[in-house]
């Protein structure tokens, strides 16, 4: 049976300073009447262990099947959280992910949440990417999505897919998420 949004607790997961009023992530949490945002204490000097901790809490505290749509640093948070969650998770939308390894990667204290782990998810995943994201590679992107299982999808030119690079609203991204949708199972 196809999942509905009514079925799910979308789970929208920040990445570094949050996302303002004008980001996709935001605007999607206002229109998706079961979204809720993984509020974190301190935005701007993310600490990674605190940043899974609060991812494991929401998932943990969702009464229905959690979809995840993590952007940036909230990737990593994410991928880390997930052997601590003990609530089914049907999805992950994953946008962005910075390549947490690269020692070029500024500010620094983003390395902290590296490396990934390169287990497969299990459950569907789907990972977009830009091609000049000044965060992380297309390269590095295809990499972990292969680790992964994660279907990666091409955002071609589209720097960090946030609100500086033009993606507030973002239509070609709601649209790839409601196909994504559309495909998970309940």
């Amino acid at each position: 049976m196809i999942m509905k949004v009514s079925e799910t607790h979308i789970l929208i997961v920040p990445g570094y300073t949050n996302s303002g009023p004008n980001h996709w992530q935001t605007r999607w949490e206002r229109k998706l009447s079961t979204a809720r945002r993984v509020e974190q204490a301190e935005w701007s000097k993310p600490v990674r262990e605190d940043w899974v901790a609060r991812m494991i809490e929401e998932v943990n505290a969702a009464e229905k099947p959690v979809v995840i749509v993590a952007h940036s640093l909230g990737v990593a948070t994410a991928i880390h959280a997930l052997p601590h969650c003990t609530q089914p998770i049907a999805g992950a939308f994953l946008v962005a992910p910075p390549d947490v390894a690269n020692p070029k990667i500024r500010p620094k204290h983003l390395m902290t949440f590296g490396p990934y782990p390169r287990d497969p998810l299990p459950f569907p995943s789907l990972m977009v990417a830009s091609r000049n994201d000044s965060f992380g590679s297309y390269e590095h992107a295809g990499d972990i999505a292969n680790a992964w299982g994660s279907l990666l999808v091409d955002a071609g030119d589209a720097g960090h897919i946030n609100t500086e690079s033009g993606h507030g609203p973002w239509p070609e991204g709601s649209m790839v998420f409601a196909q994504f949708l559309s495909r998970l199972r309940a």
